[in-house]
């Protein structure tokens, strides 16, 4: 009898586990990817954050918020990627578009509103990482500043002010991208 409870708690925790993949691998993948600006870096880091989850499978009824917990993981990893010595910043290759792309009919505007995304992502990773967390996740994550605030432990003035911030800058590089392309 006991072995089949063992299982069938395996199954119900490869289960649980594959469900959460599908709902959250891309997204979590695409957030890390924000920080380190490499897909590859960016899926080792969300693997890692699976396997956390996987080994935690225990304690998850006492998490109170699964989103802001896994989310916060992979935040963390991201910066400790960046902390570490041995990570190389890659030149940046590929776009924050390709990740977003939009199935709109005609090619012109396909490729028109591609070329906007491309510079708008491009800006977004530009910005300092303070700025492009909360700005990564209050517009991409559709993240509330109460959300935010309980991912990155600011208090809500702080991340308003480095939303405002984040803004203002993304402003002036497409204002310059803009210039540059006249």
């Amino acid at each position: 009898m006991r072995k089949v409870k063992n299982e069938n708690h395996f199954e119900e925790r490869d289960a649980w586990l594959e469900a959460i993949m599908d709902e959250y691998g891309e997204r979590l993948t695409k957030l890390a990817y924000n920080y380190v600006k490499d897909w590859s870096q960016a899926e080792d880091i969300v693997q890692d954050v699976f396997v956390t989850c996987f080994r935690h499978y225990e304690e998850i009824e006492e998490i109170i918020s699964f989103k802001a917990w896994i989310y916060r993981l992979v935040i963390n990893q991201s910066k400790d990627v960046l902390k570490s010595s041995g990570f190389k910043r890659v030149v940046m290759n590929s776009s924050l578009f390709s990740l977003f792309t939009s199935k709109d009919p005609l090619p012109e505007m396909s490729l028109l509103k591609r070329s906007e995304e491309e510079i708008l992502s491009r800006c977004v990773l530009a910005l300092p990482v303070k700025y492009r967390e909360v700005i990564t996740l209050y517009y991409y994550e559709d993240c509330s500043i109460d959300e935010i605030k309980g991912l990155l432990g600011f208090n809500r003035n702080t991340i308003k002010t480095r939303l405002n911030r984040g803004r203002a800058k993304l402003r002036k590089m497409m204002e310059r991208w803009g210039n540059d392309g006249e």
